[in-house]
């Protein structure tokens, strides 16, 4: 880009998540070019990282899944005006419709481009179609892009770009070991795992990410006697906590309370990774993408997940053999056994580079401001 651009891109919160991060990777990008770089949102703990990276953070309550969203609507329009950005990239469907209700009511040529992100496999719906209204949409993965193409025929084919998400390999480099201090104090909170092969389940608690499975891998692996330990990486929300309560029930109920470990939420996940034998991806329904597994897998940790969506994607390019027909139990096994008996290290990643999902999205922001069309 010739000249230096202002960004706004709005999301729900800064709290975490793929969503979240990615939203930050961008910002990142953008600062390092040299351009304006501006989040709209509610806020959160991610909002401080976002400043010291030298993006400008504007809270204004976006999140809300209600009517009464909509009385945020004039006061973006005037954040619009106020700030005059070159590219409104909305992110999720509130902020999305906020955004969109607020820019199709400036001039024409006093607007930004609109610009969306499709980073979930929504319900198709009148609600969710806002997703697809931008002059671009970006497909955050082959699967995402299928969505839309089938849910959403209006949306001509022209304006989707299909944009990997990507992680950094200096930040999950191939063979990654974590600090002393670390170590020792992981081994001091988790003596348990001492001579074990960890088997790891990361994400957020709920019902879609495949504990059920995982618990029941663990149970068949230790009934043959492999010295196998399992973690559950991720906290559960306040409306999530009865479906904790319950998986915690069900590994006490199974005799596995010294088998299995629930961490809560970890922003050590790079460290916890590098700790792993085996990192697992078994949600119910398709990952847009599956950044943990590529994660995981860049610093060289085997995934075994199911072969769909995103997930699937991945494995497919980086780690086939880890890919297991869905909801096939006994093939989980069998793959995880074999990696139990014969571990392996993943090749280095090839694909799926933060720096190229950084280039393309701004090379979408380019094409919209030098091309009115």
């Amino acid at each position: 880009m010739n000249r230096r651009l202002t960004i706004v891109q709005t999301l729900p919160a800064l709290d975490s998540g793929g969503v979240e991060r990615g939203t930050l990777e961008i910002a990142r990008a953008l600062v390092a070019a040299g351009h304006r770089s501006i989040v709209i949102s509610r806020g959160g703990r991610m909002v401080k990282q976002l400043e010291a990276e030298g993006s400008e953070h504007i809270a204004l309550p976006v999140d809300r899944k209600s009517l009464s969203s909509l009385l945020q609507v004039s006061a973006f329009r005037k954040l619009l005006q106020e700030v005059r950005p070159d590219i409104l990239h909305a992110r999720s469907r509130v902020p999305a419709w906020i955004a969109w209700l607020a820019w199709r009511k400036l001039p024409v040529n006093d607007r930004p481009r609109f610009v969306t992100t499709v980073h979930g496999l929504y319900s198709v719906s009148f609600y969710s179609a806002i997703m697809t209204k931008g002059e671009r949409v970006i497909a955050v993965s082959e699967t995402v892009r299928d969505y839309i193409r089938k849910n959403y025929p209006h949306c001509p084919d022209r304006a989707i770009r299909l944009i990997y998400r990507g992680v950094d390999p200096a930040e999950f480099p191939h063979g990654y070991q974590p600090t002393a201090a670390w170590l020792e104090k992981w081994r001091t909170d988790y003596p348990q795992l001492t001579g074990k092969t960890i088997l790891t389940l990361p994400g957020r608690i709920t019902r879609l990410k495949g504990h059920e499975a995982f618990i029941t891998l663990i149970e068949r692996l230790k009934a043959q006697g492999l010295p196998i330990h399992g973690l559950i990486v991720g906290g559960a929300e306040a409306k999530k906590q009865a479906y904790l309560q319950e998986i915690e029930a069900a590994v006490q109920q199974r005799g596995l309370g010294n088998d299995i470990t629930f961490t809560g939420h970890r922003s050590d996940i790079r460290d916890i990774f590098s700790q792993s034998h085996i990192a697992f991806s078994l949600s119910s329904k398709a990952e847009t993408f599956g950044r943990t597994t590529l994660e995981a897998l860049s610093i060289g940790t085997p995934v075994v997940g199911w072969n769909h969506g995103g997930v699937g994607e991945i494995l497919a390019a980086c780690y086939p053999q880890g890919a297991v027909i869905k909801d096939d139990v006994e093939g989980l096994i069998t793959a995880c056994e074999k990696l139990v008996r014969a571990p392996v290290t993943v090749p280095p990643v090839q694909t799926f580079r933060l720096a190229d999902m950084c280039a393309q999205t701004l090379t979408v922001y380019e094409e919209l401001t030098q091309n009115r069309a």
